[in-house]
């Protein structure tokens, strides 16, 4: 009889050790599944963010005007205006973005009044490059003026400019994607006060 009772105890023992065992490799397994799903999301989340290259975006932020002539008188209506502007490059991306020499151009009516040289750059990760260039606008080119002396008696002079810069988006000095960014502004220039009335980029 106490055979029996010392082999119970001993059975009961083995099972209880067994069960333990059995919990500890249920958390370890546990404990790895979620380290697994952790990583996994880490590597979506770095995939989805600092990964992802995104277009950065070029736009004209700014004018002033140091030459302005214009004239709204019917047989010639005419403008030779020379602008100082405010280009800025903005790039959102964890890398540079490197690009290369390019032009923009500004348009009266679809014609082209004007255009610029923009010298290749960079915009660093996540900020804004701004930079300052000349550009003269003239109507000495323009074929057809039907238009053009009653938007200058209007008092409002309406000019697009458009560009677009081509270049690499860097990422941790191993991943480069090719990217453009596009200008497509509208400007409205207020002839009384020489100044910028509205500026708006799509």
């Amino acid at each position: 009889m106490a055979e029996k009772h010392q082999h119970d105890r001993e059975y009961g023992a083995g099972a209880q050790s067994r069960e333990l065992r059995r919990k500890k490799r249920n958390k370890c397994l546990l404990y790895i599944f979620l380290f697994i799903v952790f990583q996994t999301a880490v590597i979506l989340l770095f995939a989805l963010t600092i990964m992802k290259i995104r277009a950065p975006k070029f736009r004209l932020s700014a004018a002033a005007f140091d030459t302005f002539e214009y004239s709204s008188a019917a047989a010639n209506p005419s403008f030779n205006i020379r602008m100082t502007a405010q280009l800025s490059v903005k790039n959102t991306n964890f890398g540079q973005f490197k690009f290369e020499d390019t032009n923009i151009a500004f348009y009266y009516n679809g014609a082209v009044v004007g255009s610029a040289f923009i010298p290749g750059s960079r915009a660093k990760a996540r900020s804004t490059n701004k930079f300052i260039t000349v550009v003269e606008l003239s109507s000495a080119g323009l074929q057809n003026r039907a238009q053009l002396g009653s938007d200058l008696s209007s008092g409002v002079l309406a000019v697009n400019s458009g560009g677009r810069l081509s270049g690499k988006v860097e990422l941790l000095k191993v991943l480069k994607r090719k990217k453009s960014a596009q200008m497509n502004c509208i400007i409205a220039i207020n002839l009384a006060q020489r100044i910028i009335g509205d500026l708006r980029c799509n």
